[in-house]
């Protein structure tokens, strides 16, 4: 009878790792793809903003309207007056002030003319937050209504 040595008998443990190398190789040129591909990703494109089939809104009370011209003067429509009164930044900024006093829940909307730089309508919000006015509506034109 042959005795076997017992090294013969011992069955090999399966190993229950898994080699992440290639994954990790994998994942190294995708990240290196999106580094490279990301920053030519960002185009510049126009946009005519005014104009939208957005619902219209309902207030207690009427609002005040900051109208911005393209050429950058500003007008203010309060509820009752019968036209827009231009005025400079200051001005608008002092009776925005005086009318959020007065009553501190009146609607702000901002009415940014179809040529108006959307820069300059960036920067009557940030004149607005002077105001302390943290909710602004922008004013659209319903499409079809030009």
């Amino acid at each position: 009878m042959t005795t076997l040595s017992p090294r013969r008998h011992r069955k090999r443990k399966l190993k229950s790792e898994i080699n992440v190398v290639p994954y990790i190789d994998v994942m190294l040129v995708l990240l290196v793809i999106f580094m490279i591909t990301a920053p030519l990703l960002n185009l510049g494109v126009d946009v005519d903003l005014p104009g939208s089939n957005a619902k219209s809104i309902s207030a207690d009370a009427e609002p005040v309207v900051v109208t911005v011209y393209a050429d950058g003067s500003y007008a203010l429509t309060v509820s009752g007056d019968e036209a827009p009164q231009r005025m400079a930044a200051e001005d608008v900024l002092a009776r925005v002030r005086a009318l959020r006093r007065q009553n501190p829940k009146i609607p702000v909307l901002v009415a940014g003319q179809g040529e108006a730089p959307y820069q300059r309508v960036i920067d009557t919000l940030d004149l607005l937050r002077g105001a302390q006015v943290d909710k602004v509506s922008l004013l659209t034109d319903a499409k079809g209504a030009k």
